[in-house]
């Protein structure tokens, strides 16, 4: 890819149980913040781009027309939703950087917000069934967690039993959301809890453990995206070295569940419109919705041969001093996973690292950032490659 479309600003909720009452109130918090650390004025922005899942966490839908109930700035200028399950926050960012790539406008706002807790977690786990194929895999027990079990139990019967690398991987998210400001959970869980089961971290759907699982999150964050030009004025840039999205069948029947070839389609498109290898990118934030997901994403990422994830654990690659730090943030797994917010905070997150604005989880270096986010079981796949210039 040529295009220098780039973010320039974001504004960034922290991630939990928010006192937000809804969704609108959660854009309203963020889209000031990003408009004032992008230094652009409403009367500038050309297009809004919302991201919400919802499918019955809330009766209110039109979410793109939120918007302008807390910005009234916004009145007249156009919005749309878009919603691709758990991608659905890059599947907006994606949808800006084509409005701006197709030359539409020069300057748009990207936001992705979910709220998740309104519901009780019977409610949730129903809701969230939504991103699977309801008429062979609704009846999984244990819910959406029960499908990534059954991935889990697959990949032990192929390649051996997961569940230590698992634990070390739930383990090292924990610990990096320690120092993450945005994170929901700031508990550092050693492997030994993480890899045993007890009343504390019980089996939610075996072989899966409490620990093993991300959160039932709110959350919002904002982004400005604009064209090369308008970002050569900016505070800041960060550009789209590359950006590939590749889907999959939907229902798990039609393919292999732990080969993820929609997943390593993206992500090696994306590494050849960037003309680079995963060993020469200095982070990634991967969708660690499950441990067995982020376990399988290393052999996506050809950090390991298919079966061999656990050598990336034990060689200590991905932990924050390792030759490539994955999830420094958190992850999904300790920041939360509030669905429509989980992509557009990963872009947002690389950027902090990639102009040095992380604060307190700011790698030493950070020049070339990788992304990687998933909607249902690897169905619909998103791969972003990131630089300042």
């Amino acid at each position: 890819m040529t295009s220098r479309t780039s973010i320039i600003g974001w504004g960034h909720s922290k991630f939990g149980r928010l006192d937000e009452p809804d969704v609108t109130a959660m854009i309203g918090s963020v889209v000031p913040q990003a408009l004032t650390h992008a230094q652009v004025t409403a009367d500038e922005v050309d297009g809004l781009f919302v991201g919400v899942y919802n499918n019955g966490f809330s009766d209110q839908d039109f979410q793109a027309s939120l918007v302008s109930l807390t910005n009234p700035e916004f009145q007249f200028t156009p919005a749309m939703r878009v919603e691709n399950a758990c991608g659905t926050g890059s599947a907006a960012v994606y949808a800006a950087c084509d409005f701006i790539d197709s030359g539409r406008g020069d300057v748009a706002v990207v936001i992705g917000a979910e709220k998740m807790t309104g519901v009780d977690t019977p409610r949730a786990g129903e809701i969230l069934l939504s991103g699977c194929y309801r008429p062979e895999e609704s009846n999984v027990s244990g819910g959406f967690a029960g499908v990534f079990a059954g991935i889990a139990s697959a990949y032990a019967d192929r390649y051996g039993d997961p569940s230590a690398a698992m634990a070390a991987i739930a383990a090292k998210n924990h610990h990096n959301g320690m120092t993450n400001p945005y994170a929901q959970l700031h508990k550092d869980l050693s492997f030994e809890f993480c890899n045993e089961v007890s009343d504390k971290n019980p089996y939610v759907a075996a072989p899966l453990r409490r620990t093993d699982c991300s959160l039932i999150s709110d959350g919002a964050v904002a982004l400005v995206i604009t064209s090369a030009d308008r970002a050569r004025t900016a505070p800041r840039r960060v550009s789209f070295r590359a950006r590939a999205h590749a889907n999959d069948f939907l229902p798990l029947s039609r393919r292999d569940p732990i080969e993820f070839a929609g997943a390593r389609r993206a992500w090696n498109q994306a590494l050849e419109q960037a003309a680079t290898a995963t060993t020469d990118l200095d982070f990634i934030e991967t969708h660690d919705c499950f441990t067995i997901a982020e376990l399988i994403h290393y052999e996506v990422f050809g950090l390991a041969e298919r079966g061999h994830g656990h050598e990336v654990v034990d060689e200590g690659l991905a932990l924050p001093d390792g030759k490539l730090p994955i999830n420094r943030s958190g992850g999904l797994k300790a920041k939360g996973h509030p669905i429509g917010a989980t992509g557009v905070s990963m872009h947002a997150i690389a950027a902090m690292q990639l102009t040095g604005e992380a604060g307190t989880f700011q790698l030493p270096t950070a020049d070339l950032g990788g992304i990687f986010n998933m909607g249902g079981t690897a169905v619909t796949n998103y791969a972003s490659i990131l630089e300042r210039w």
